[in-house]
């Protein structure tokens, strides 16, 4: 068996490792093993011909059962097992961002929206066109480049895949330096950062910058992470491996220490991890919202007083809530995706859906709906070149289409134009509320591409920077 495997190709074991091979992986076992033994411990009883090798008796441990431990070393084990619970850190206040529960909502189960007749299919639309009757859907293109990322941009080693991510990020870089948002003495906060590939060319974009600070915010164990080619620049990179709903931004120990402003970024970040960074970087650090979960009596806004039906989005009929409790922002730069895994509980817009006339219900089929503006797209970008990328966003936007007039007779489905053009007007009104949320907190905040959709169909950039240093700005 062994001299098969040699002919295969297979590396025999190395010195002082386990000699179990693992047939799913194609290679041995690397597990370090006890002097004087072929096998480790989790091998030595569950491998053929071992003979008993471990006396001991092994048992699954508690806390995973996916590996085994020796029973009489169980108590030691526990103290230090990978799978065991860790103390939360200082930062960690459970569900701090995720929104509230409506008092009045009762939950309800899903309904597909297949499965809603003729006649209900026609009344969301209505609701849809009505609601967006007075927002410009058609955004501004603010494709951009940085020349950080030019040589990389132009390294024929990088393939399709490399290429479309650094073309993305490149233009989120430049919209940054549009923004005035690159510069000393700050901190990026990237929300999902993944491997930190974002941070990573900022980071080279911002040159001679000094006291610059990146967090790092990801849920999830990342491999093949980025972070350590910094070191040598000067720059401070810190993550943090929480949900972004359990963060309270302000009382992480860097931003307590440095006391530096903030600068929001997110690449493509899902559905309502949108939502939950929005809130993190606007307000987790009040000191009065605790771990309820709950929004705070003086966060609920009277909507009678601040708008009007006629404008929703008039900063005059505005009273914009006072800064003085929050981390200095400078700005948010966040790439939007993935409008169909939005949650209602988590969304920052509900008082503008509420002006609207709109509720969680509608919000729920909006959001299943809004998946029609990608799902199922004719994707006319396949044979789009590399000389037509920067021109590709015009040519591919959707015909502009009075639905209103239209007839939406159909037999039981909607044409593909239809089902994207109405997917487009649920994304924008999803989007629109979360404008709506920063505009009454002092920041003037757009929707823009900011790439192709050949590059990526997911292709809006929402921007925020404070209303004041554009009034100041102008005042110069």
């Amino acid at each position: 068996m062994a001299s098969e495997r040699a002919a295969n190709g297979i590396q025999a074991p190395l010195p002082g490792r386990c000699g179990y091979f693992v047939e799913k992986k194609r290679r041995y076992c690397k597990m370090i093993v006890a002097e004087g033994k072929r096998l480790c411990g989790e091998h030595a009883n569950t491998a053929p011909n071992s003979e008993g090798e471990n006396q001991r008796r092994r048992i699954p441990c508690p806390l995973d059962p996916k590996h085994t431990v020796d029973e009489d070393k169980l108590e030691k084990h526990l103290k230090k097992c990978n799978s065991r619970e860790k103390p939360k850190p200082i930062y960690y206040i459970k569900g701090i961002n995720g929104g509230y529960e409506d008092s009045m909502e009762t939950p309800r189960k899903q309904v597909s929206i297949c499965a809603l007749s003729k006649e209900e299919l026609e009344k969301m639309i209505k609701k849809l066109l009505n609601a967006t009757s007075s927002l410009n859907s058609k955004l501004t293109d603010q494709t951009l480049t940085h020349i950080a990322l030019q040589e990389a941009l132009n390294d024929p080693k990088n393939g399709d895949f490399a290429f479309k991510h650094l073309k993305q990020q490149a233009s989120l870089a430049g919209n940054l330096e549009r923004l005035g948002l690159l510069g000393s003495n700050r901190c990026f906060v990237e929300f999902g950062a993944g491997r930190g590939k974002l941070s990573h060319w900022i980071d080279l974009a911002l040159q001679d910058a000094k006291n610059v600070y990146f967090l790092l915010v990801e849920r999830a164990t990342t491999r093949f992470k980025v972070d350590g080619k910094h070191r040598s620049r000067g720059s401070t990179f810190e993550r943090l491996q929480i949900d972004i709903e359990d963060l309270s931004l302000g009382k992480v120990p860097l931003l307590v220490r440095e006391r530096l402003p903030v600068v929001g970024i997110g690449k493509h970040l899902c559905g309502a991890a949108t939502d939950l960074a929005l809130r993190c970087i606007m307000e987790s650090d009040k000191t009065n919202q605790e771990d309820t979960g709950k929004e705070p009596l003086e966060k609920k806004l009277k909507i009678d007083e601040m708008w009007t039906k006629r404008d929703p989005m008039s900063l005059s009929n505005c009273t914009v809530q006072s800064a003085a409790n929050r981390q200095p922002v400078l700005g948010i730069a966040i790439a939007l995706c993935c409008h169909h895994r939005c949650e209602w509980k988590h969304y920052v817009g509900k008082e503008f859906f509420s002006l609207q006339g709109l509720g969680a219900e509608d919000f729920r089929i909006f959001q299943r709906m809004s998946s029609w503006a990608t799902c199922g797209m004719k994707l006319h970008s396949i044979d789009v070149g590399d000389t037509e990328v920067d021109n590709a966003n015009q040519k591919m936007q959707p015909e502009e289409h009075d639905f209103e007039k239209e007839s939406f007779a159909y037999e039981g489905t909607l044409s593909v134009d239809e089902r994207e053009h109405l997917g487009h007007l649920c994304k924008r009104l999803i989007d629109q509320g979360r404008i709506w949320y920063l505009k009454q907190r002092g920041f003037d905040s757009a929707l823009q591409y900011y790439t192709s959709p050949s590059i990526s169909l997911e292709n809006v950039l929402l921007t925020a920077v404070p209303l004041s240093n554009i009034q100041q700005s102008e005042n110069s």
